[in-house]
Parts: C-alpha cells; sequence; structure tokens
C-alpha cells in the first residue's frame, strides 16, 4: 500500500480506495454469495446501471439475501430440516436476484469522497456499522472501496508524526 500524504499531513480515502468486485440488482445472489467467499470480501457493493452505488451491503447482508425468509423470521424452523438439505441450502436460490431480495427503497449507501481524511472515514463506517465504504466522485459514480481492514491497516501503519516517507 502507497502512503501518499497531502499537504496537510494526511491520508485520504483515494490514497487507500482499491478496486472491489460489484454487483449490480439483476445479479444472482448465489454470484453473489460466490464473489464474497472466493474474494474474502467483507460485504459487496451493488450498483446501480450508471455505477452508482445503490446499497452498500455487510457480508451479514449478503447471507442474509441467502437464507430463506421463513428461517429467517423463524430461526428455529431451521432445527426441522435435515443435514443433508441445511448445508446446500444457499444452492435452491436459483435466479433469485440481489434486487429480489433488497428492500424497494434500501438505507442510504455508505459512500465517501475521495477527499475525506481517515478519521472521517471511519466515522462514516462506524455510523453506518458497515465494513466497506463505497468512494464516490462528484457525480456519485463508484471509484473504489475501502475495506474495514484497509483503513485500520492504513491508520496502524500510519501513525501520528510519520510523514509516509
Amino acid at each position: 500500500m502507497t502512503k501518499a500524504i497531502t499537504r496537510d499531513g494526511a491520508m485520504r480515502a483515494r490514497d487507500i480506495t482499491a478496486n472491489l468486485p460489484t454487483v449490480t440488482v439483476h445479479d444472482s445472489v448465489m454470484r453473489a454469495v460466490q464473489l464474497m467467499a472466493v474474494r474474502q470480501l467483507p460485504g459487496l457493493i451493488v450498483v446501480d446501471d450508471r455505477g452508482r452505488p445503490w446499497a452498500v451491503l455487510p457480508g451479514t447482508q449478503v447471507l442474509r439475501l441467502a437464507i430463506p425468509g421463513a428461517y429467517r423470521e423463524t430461526p428455529t424452523l431451521a432445527r426441522t430440516v435435515d443435514e443433508a438439505h441445511a448445508d446446500i441450502f444457499w444452492q435452491e436460490l436459483g435466479e433469485r436476484s440481489v434486487g429480489d431480495c433488497l428492500p424497494d427503497t434500501p438505507a442510504k449507501p455508505c459512500t465517501v469522497p475521495p477527499d475525506t481524511n481517515l478519521l472521517e472515514v471511519a466515522a462514516v463506517m462506524a455510523r453506518n456499522r458497515s465494513p466497506l465504504a463505497a468512494v464516490v466522485d462528484d457525480r456519485g459514480v463508484l471509484m473504489g472501496a475501502i475495506t474495514l481492514d484497509r483503513l485500520l491497516t492504513s491508520l496502524a501503519v500510519l501513525g501520528p508524526g510519520d510523514t509516509g516517507e
């Protein structure tokens, strides 16, 4: 990770932004789960057709998309499912899309502009309880993302008085 320091000595969101895969409301939930698992992502950003974040989903919310509603509402119902079926429930999603599983009006996505300082990035992520923040340009188009791991690593590596050199 390159530590770029601004004139005021602070790192900005753009300095720690990474290119992470995204999904759309048209993608299957199975694809979203597989993408998150294979890439070991803490969550996913759902973008609209113009590349603007529509939702930022922590991993637990992606998992929620994969669990049939009856089992989410009544977890004890899951005990009635035999072990063989309990382990493959997510494969029964068929062609359900991410959009099928999201509320009609999701919460405002966790986004920050590229010039945001790391304290503000941390505050936004904490306030939204999100392990992922979408970095957007002035038109709201996704530029990249900041994971909680990347943010904490950046804060730990660049301590007080460190010039990044």
